[in-house]
């Protein structure tokens, strides 16, 4: 039952509450934007729409009101809360580790200080100096945290959520420079690393450095991923490990996947040179069957990457060994290489690919690249070191002495 008055209508729900209603500056009915107790507070309700209605200038319907003082108190921590799960990118939702990885630069270095701020009250000053305050000393982090913030606050800004532009200006907050350089292992480092490494877990080096794969690659291959008739590896999916977030279980778990793009899907030749060792490791190491995993871990599961890496020795004042180390730490602490890591062994390959003579569409169907920006680098790499057996060669005319 509607009761029709001079300004908007009061009806009397079933439940027993009131809703009132009227036709705005508009011409469209608005509702209150809840219910209400009782027939007065209905009727005031609508004697303040009346006199903001009498100004149409100024007026906006009563549903936008409300979700204008829900924006004026969403704080970042909320929002952000709300941005993460829905995120997308080329219309997939992020990857695990992705996600993971965004969780924890929101939980170490962003809501720390914008948790509680909303999200409208967030300055281009705040922003700056919080940026000056965090992760110091650890670049990456920093400019990891800045481009996450960044982008946060311009969704927020597409969304109509902040009506300035994006507070984040921190020019060139998001990028960092490359601090770690690869120094390719020679054939003799890579050589004693692979004396150094247990048994079972040789070929995944050979792997790394002949054919280029990811350690997440060589994780989940599987018997049936290698063709000794043809001698390739194929390259199907890769293994990652990801947070849990359930009331049954928590940590991380290995969760199996496809390459990122097209182009990760790809078969890999096999050196003549390694045909025996991979003879020889899927007699000795594999899984049986042939959904077996060429490396296992423990007990029939993924490798993880701490049972790979293991340890260093670690020795006393006097020189005399205090522990025994194992795994790739120990591997390359033994080739005098302790600056290596195990993803440079896919840069020693792809450059040595570059060196043989590989072309761009080689090395990118070689390293599962898209384009042709990452694979570039190994063709610079390759450049360098011909010039570096140009100006040995130059040193050996120059001696005048026979090699």
């Amino acid at each position: 039952m509607s009761e029709k008055r001079g300004f908007g209508t009061i009806q009397k729900l079933q439940s027993g509450r009131f809703q009132a209603r009227y036709t705005g500056p508009d011409g469209q009915r608005h509702p209150a934007p809840s219910t209400f107790e009782d027939r007065e507070t209905a009727q005031l309700w609508l004697r303040n729409e009346r006199a903001l209605a009498e100004d149409p200038d100024t007026w906006s319907p009563p549903q936008a009101r409300v979700a204008a003082r829900r924006v004026q108190i969403l704080t970042f921590g909320d929002y952000a809360a709300a941005w993460l799960p829905g995120r997308k990118t080329k219309g997939r939702p992020l990857a695990d580790r992705t996600r993971d990885h965004y969780q924890d630069l929101l939980d170490r270095f962003i809501l720390p200080t914008f948790k509680d701020v909303q999200l409208t009250a967030i300055t281009p000053d705040m922003i700056d100096h919080w940026y000056e305050l965090t992760a110091v000393g650890r670049p990456t982090y920093q400019a990891h945290s800045y481009a996450l913030l960044r982008t946060i606050l311009g969704t927020a800004v597409d969304r109509g959520l902040i009506t300035t532009a994006n507070p984040a200006k921190v020019r060139g907050g998001g990028s960092t420079k490359r601090r770690h350089k690869v120094k390719q292992a020679t054939l003799s480092e890579l050589a004693e690393i692979v004396a150094a490494m247990p048994e079972r877990r040789r070929l995944m080096i050979q792997f790394a450095a002949w054919c280029g794969l990811r350690f997440g690659e060589l994780a989940e291959l599987r018997r049936r991923d290698v063709d000794l008739r043809s001698r390739v590896i194929k390259v199907r999916r890769g293994v990652v490990r990801a947070k849990v977030r359930s009331d049954e279980e928590s940590g991380r778990q290995a969760i199996v996947k496809g390459p990122k793009t097209d182009a990760g899907v790809r078969d890999v030749p096999i050196p003549p040179h390694l045909l025996d060792d991979v003879r020889a490791h899927l007699r000795d190491h594999a899984e049986e069957g042939r959904d077996g995993l060429l490396f296992p871990g423990r007990a029939g599961h993924h490798l993880t990457t701490s049972s790979f890496y293991g340890r260093e020795s670690t020795f006393r004042k006097d020189k005399s060994l205090y522990r025994t180390g194992h795994g790739w730490y120990e591997a390359r602490r033994v080739a005098g290489r302790p600056d290596l890591h195990f993803h440079d062994l896919r840069h020693t390959g792809l450059t040595n690919a570059a060196v043989a003579g590989a072309t761009m569409a080689e090395l990118m169907a070689l390293a599962g690249h898209s384009t042709p920006g990452a694979a570039m680098r190994y063709q610079h790499a390759a450049a360098d070191r011909m010039q570096d057996l140009a100006k040995r060669l130059s040193e050996i005319a120059q001696s005048g002495s026979d090699v």
